[in-house]
């Protein structure tokens, strides 16, 4: 499973499941066998050193 910020996109996902997918395989690991999961998390429910990343990031 994989976290990331809300607004990754979808493209950005579909290349990261391929991606990620390909070094399972080079592993001698089935691509059937592996699962990817993008989980976008908006800013404002994401922590980082006691703050939300929302606030903490506030130009990104």
């Amino acid at each position: 499973m994989l976290y990331l910020w809300k607004g990754f996109g979808e493209e950005k996902a579909k290349t990261v499941i391929r991606d990620i997918t390909k070094v399972f395989v080079d592993l001698g690991i089935p691509a059937r066998a592996v699962e990817v999961i993008v989980h976008e998390i908006p800013k404002s429910h994401w922590g980082i050193g006691g703050e939300p990343a929302s606030e903490k990031f506030k130009t990104d």
